[in-house]
């Protein structure tokens, strides 16, 4: 059975200052990112061996923990890709991403009325949590969603197609306690190439989802 690998960086550390330093890339990445990583495989390691005792006294535990490893796996991955030295400003049909540029006005109003809902709910997260962007397959809209220590006001079936990282480790050794300064920073990086990506191969996919008839 497959298990979790980390990921490497598309860039070098140094990528994306000054927005963000290069010590906080080291440390999100080899550190952070990999104890989900680790985690999520001990996770289905101890559900192997629970299964094979029928020892299920952990199970509420063992579901938990593997949601939550996964999560922050899956949304990290996405993370690294979402940002780029060269990017920021807003998506244009000038820069081929039109499709997407269209969505959000079409879901939001505007991009700044987008702009302004992703910055608080990334902002705004209780304790650990992400902002992120998703594709609603059921509406085919784009919708904001909260996620919480990486279990949160998720949308099922929602795919996320840019995340905000507001966990401390994320920013605090450069913005210290101001989350806020750093998420109005996040907007200088983001990589709108990737997110249209996304954004296409979300709706692409949507057909296959089993949706109530």
């Amino acid at each position: 059975m497959a298990t979790y690998t980390l990921p490497e960086l598309p860039y070098d550390y140094a990528a994306l200052e000054p927005v963000i330093n290069p010590q906080i890339i080291e440390l999100h990445h080899d550190k952070h990112h990999a104890a989900y990583v680790k985690g999520a495989n001990d996770t289905l390691e101890q559900l192997e061996e629970a299964r094979d005792k029928e020892a299920w006294g952990a199970i509420n535990g063992l579901q938990k923990n593997l949601a939550f490893h996964l999560s922050g796996h899956i949304l990290h991955s996405i993370y690294w890709h979402n940002m780029t030295g060269d990017g920021g400003g807003e998506p244009l049909a000038a820069d081929g991403v039109g499709d997407l540029a269209d969505a959000i006005t079409a879901s939001f109003g505007s991009f700044a009325g987008f702009k302004s809902q992703l910055t608080k709910a990334a902002a705004t997260t209780q304790g650990s949590g992400w902002g992120v962007l998703a594709y609603e397959p059921l509406s085919a809209r784009l919708i904001v969603e909260q996620v919480y220590d990486h279990q949160g006001n998720v949308g099922q079936g929602s795919v996320p197609i840019l995340v905000f990282d507001a966990w401390e480790h994320a920013f605090y050794l450069q913005y210290k306690n101001q989350k806020v300064d750093f998420i109005e920073a996040m907007w200088r990086v983001v990589n709108w190439q990737d997110v249209a990506k996304r954004y296409t191969a979300a709706k692409a996919r949507e057909n296959v989802l089993l949706l109530a008839p």
